[in-house]
Parts: structure tokens; sequence; C-alpha cells
């Protein structure tokens, strides 16, 4: 799970990380997971970018709105995010981890 410097929770309030994680489930209905980050690979300036996928792993299809909310709504619960990086914000158990954006295709 990604924690701030000294390893505190980014986002100690676990209540909020529980709601967040029931609301993205009623808005992307079948979605396990969400992956964000700030890189939006069809925009050449930094914009949050959200893809949803099912428990297999397939990606959901997402329109611009609800992809940009979604990414909005994660990234707004840790406002202390690294934004070079790339997170993935798993609905089952409301827990946020940390992955390399050049790691993952990069832009």
């Amino acid at each position: 799970m990604y924690t701030a410097d000294g390893g505190s929770p980014a986002c100690p309030d676990a209540a909020r990380q529980n709601r967040l994680a029931v609301q993205l489930a009623d808005m992307i209905p079948g979605a396990a997971t969400i992956r964000v980050s700030f890189h939006d690979p069809r925009q050449p300036w930094p914009h949050p970018h959200a893809i949803a996928k099912d428990a297999a792993g397939e990606t959901i299809d997402l329109n611009r709105t609800t992809a940009k909310v979604a990414a909005r709504w994660i990234l707004r619960a840790w406002p202390d995010l690294d934004r070079s990086w790339v997170y993935t914000f798993d609905l089952a158990t409301a827990a946020l981890t940390a992955g390399d954006l050049a790691a993952d295709g990069g832009r």
C-alpha cells in the first residue's frame, strides 16, 4: 500500500478509502481495479488518466468523463502522491499501490 514519507498511510482515513471504493464500484460496474496517473497518453501535458480493469484483468471501456472523474477522485484522496508514478486502486480492499511510470510503458 502506498505510504508517504515516514511510513504512515498517505490517506489515513480508512473509512474515506472504503467510501471511495464503493462509489467507484457503483460508477464503474464490474471494475476490480482502477489504474490512475497524471499522464494521459493522448495528451501532451499532465492530465488525470484512469483505466479500469475487471477481476480477470480485462480493460473496461470508460468514456472520457468517467475516466477523468475516477482519476481525479482517487488522486485527490491521496494529495501527496508522486506525480511521476502510476497507481492502482483495488476496489475490493480500498488499497492504493504504486508502480513506476517508466516501467509501465511511460507516456
